[in-house]
């Protein structure tokens, strides 16, 4: 690991708050995308068609230390609606990942994304990570269009970097904000919530 991951806490904003990822989690979870072969497409895992398939993936981030998940709470109803982690980004100083993230649809288009990646990032640039990294499958369009309006610089793509569940090949598209570049975009973003706009939907 080239930095210490961050410790698993809660964070919290005006819709979300984000919770270390427990078992209890688990019912909201799976009535929110359990089943949902849209939601679990990008993700590099078969769909979860039952919540002991779903248990199974989430035991898998929470015993890894590579891995720090959260579930996302939905503050209105006080329900998980999906699921985002902290990942390690090995060659890297100072640098770590957001990824493993799904949202059940019911929250889609709405502001709920965009709170948590200003949550996930204001938490690790708080924490002395100069640089925040998000990579999605080069098909993936809709994630890649989210990820720019965030305000991430697109890297590059690696080519054949790994299989999907089905058998193909996937190449991933990597992007990432550094310390001195977030503030501006943060206020840009902030200030789109504030009259109800939501500069990043997934």
């Amino acid at each position: 690991m080239t930095a210490n991951m961050p410790s698993p806490t809660t964070l919290e904003s005006r819709a979300v708050r984000l919770e270390p990822l427990a078992s209890g989690h688990l019912p909201d979870l799976f009535a929110a995308g359990g089943g949902d072969a849209e939601v679990w497409r990008w993700l590099g895992v078969p769909v979860p068609e039952t919540e002991a398939e779903l248990a199974a993936i989430a035991r898998h981030l929470i015993e890894d230390d590579r891995h720090v998940p959260f579930a996302v709470i939905l503050k209105e109803t006080g329900r998980a609606v999906g699921w985002t982690t902290y990942i390690d980004v090995p060659g890297f100083d100072e640098s770590v990942e957001i990824g493993w993230t799904w949202y059940g649809r019911a929250v889609w288009r709405t502001a709920v994304n965009t709170e948590c990646k200003i949550l996930l990032i204001d938490h690790a640039l708080g924490l002395g990570f100069n640089r925040v990294q998000l990579k999605t499958d080069h098909l993936n369009t809709r994630s890649q269009a989210a990820i720019r309006r965030i305000g991430c610089v697109y890297e590059g793509t690696l080519r054949r970097h790994r299989r999907r569940p089905d058998g193909s090949w996937r190449d991933t598209v990597y992007f990432s904000v550094l310390d001195e570049e977030w503030p501006a975009h943060r206020a840009r973003l902030a200030a789109r919530l504030a009259v109800g706009e939501v500069p990043a939907a997934v």
